[in-house]
C-alpha cells in the first residue's frame, strides 16, 4: 500500500520527488516584524525530505496579519528573511512554497503593525476569541471592503506572490479555506455585499478566482496552488456553509481553466463532494485528512482520489518522518503546550530518527 507514496509526480512546475507533504502549520516564530529568522530557516530544513514543504500562513500586507509574530510577505526585510528559510532548504534537496494567507476578520488590533479595526466582505463580527499579547480577547466587528478596496487586496496578492518568488520560494499557495478572508468570500454568513462580490454564487467566488488569477499572471500558473476547506467543520468565527454541493463545485470549475499547479483540499468528511471535485479538477490533487494515519491516506493516492497527501501535526513532530515511514519506525508524539510558545522547544528540537 505505501508504495504508492514514493513515486515522483509533479505539481506544475514543481518536480516532487515522492507523494508525501507537509500542510501548512501557524508556528508564530517570527519577529514583532514579521521578519522570519535563522530558526525559522533550522525548523524549515529539518523537514526538507517531504516532497514539497507548503508554509505556515503568510500575511500579504499588514492588514491580513491576525496573530502575533507571524511572518510576512510584503518587505524587502520580509523577502530577506524567507531567503534564509529557502535556501537552506534547497540546500537540504527539498522544495518550498510560500502560503499566503490573510484573515481578514480574524484579527484584533493588538495583533497588527498598525493596530487598526480588521477588514472583511462584511462588516459582521466573527464569533469567538483569539489570542493577543494580553490574552485571549473577543475579536471587533470589522470594516467592510470597500470594492476598490477589494481590487487593491488582490493587487496585494499579486505583490506578495512576486515577492515569494524573489525570496526564493517555488511557489505560492493561496489560502482560501478555514475562514479566512477568501473564504469568508464564499460563504453567505460572511459575506451580504451588494456588490459584484457579493449575493449570487458566482459574485462571491469573483474574489478567489480574481486573486488566483492574479497570482498565476504575476508568477506563472504552474507556481500556484490554493487551499480549499469544503465542508470543513473547522471554520473560524462562525462561518457557515450552507451549499458546499453547489459552491465548491462552481468555483473549481471556474479554477480549473487557469491551469494552476495544484488544488489542495482540506478534508471534512463528505466523500461525495470529495469525488466530485476530483472529478472536476484537471491537476495534481493534495489532500488532507486530518486526524488519519498514513495508511488510511496513502490509500487515496491507490484509488486515485489524490496524487499527494499532506500532513501537519504528524510532520511538526517528526522532522525526518518521510525516513521513519520508510523504516516502519515509531513516530514522536507532538506536544500541544509548545506549538505557539516561541523559541526551540517544540520546534526544532524533535528528535530523529537514528536507523
Amino acid at each position: 500500500m505505501l508504495d504508492s507514496l514514493w513515486t515522483p509526480t509533479v505539481a506544475g512546475k514543481i518536480s516532487l520527488p515522492h507523494r508525501l507533504a507537509m500542510s501548512p502549520l501557524t508556528r508564530s516564530r517570527a519577529t514583532p516584524d514579521g521578519v522570519p529568522t535563522e530558526l525559522n530557516a533550522e525548523y524549515y530544513a529539518q523537514r526538507a525530505s517531504h516532497a514539497l514543504i507548503i508554509t505556515e500562513g503568510t500575511q500579504p500586507s499588514a492588514d491580513g496579519q491576525g496573530y502575533p509574530v507571524t511572518p510576512g510577505i510584503y518587505t524587502d526585510e520580509h523577502i530577506a528573511g524567507w531567503r534564509k528559510v529557502t535556501d537552506a532548504v534547497h540546500k537540504a534537496d527539498g522544495r518550498i512554497v510560500i502560503q499566503l494567507m490573510h484573515v481578514g476578520r480574524i484579527s484584533h488590533p493588538d495583533n497588527t503593525p498598525h493596530h487598526r479595526q480588521p477588514v472583511a466582505p462584511s462588516a459582521i463580527k466573527p464569533g469567538g476569541l483569539t489570542f493577543t499579547g494580553s490574552g485571549m480577547q473577543e475579536m471587533p466587528e470589522p470594516r467592510a471592503l470597500s470594492t476598490e478596496e477589494v481590487t487593491a487586496t488582490v493587487d496585494d496578492f499579486r505583490r506578495a506572490a512576486a515577492a515569494a518568488i524573489a525570496a526564493g520560494a517555488d511557489g505560492v499557495e493561496i489560502h482560501g479555506a478555514n475562514g479566512y478572508l477568501v473564504h469568508q468570500f464564499l460563504a453567505a454568513n460572511t459575506n451580504q455585499r451588494t456588490d459584484r462580490y457579493g449575493g449570487s454564487l458566482d459574485n462571491r467566488i469573483r474574489f478567489a478566482v480574481e486573486v488566483a488569477a492574479a497570482v498565476a499572471d504575476e508568477i506563472g500558473a504552474g507556481r500556484t496552488g490554493i487551499r480549499l476547506s469544503p465542508g470543513n467543520p473547522f471554520q473560524l468565527g462562525d462561518l457557515v456553509e450552507d451549499d458546499p454541493h453547489e459552491l465548491y463545485p462552481h468555483l473549481v470549475r471556474a479554477l480549473a481553466p487557469l491551469d494552476l499547479a495544484y488544488l489542495h483540499l482540506a478534508h471534512g468528511g463528505d466523500e461525495e463532494l470529495l469525488h466530485t471535485l476530483r472529478r472536476l479538477w484537471p491537476n495534481t490533487l493534495l489532500l488532507n485528512r486530518a486526524g488519519t494515519d498514513i495508511d488510511t491516506r496513502a490509500k487515496d493516492i491507490e484509488n486515485g482520489i489524490a496524487d499527494v497527501i499532506t500532513v501537519g501535526s504528524m510532520a511538526l513532530a517528526n522532522p525526518d518522518l518521510v525516513e521513519r515511514i520508510r523504516a516502519g519506525a515509531p513516530l514522536n508524539t507532538p506536544d500541544p503546550a509548545t506549538f505557539y510558545g516561541g523559541g526551540a522547544a517544540g520546534y526544532t528540537d524533535y528528535p530523529t530518527y537514528a536507523a
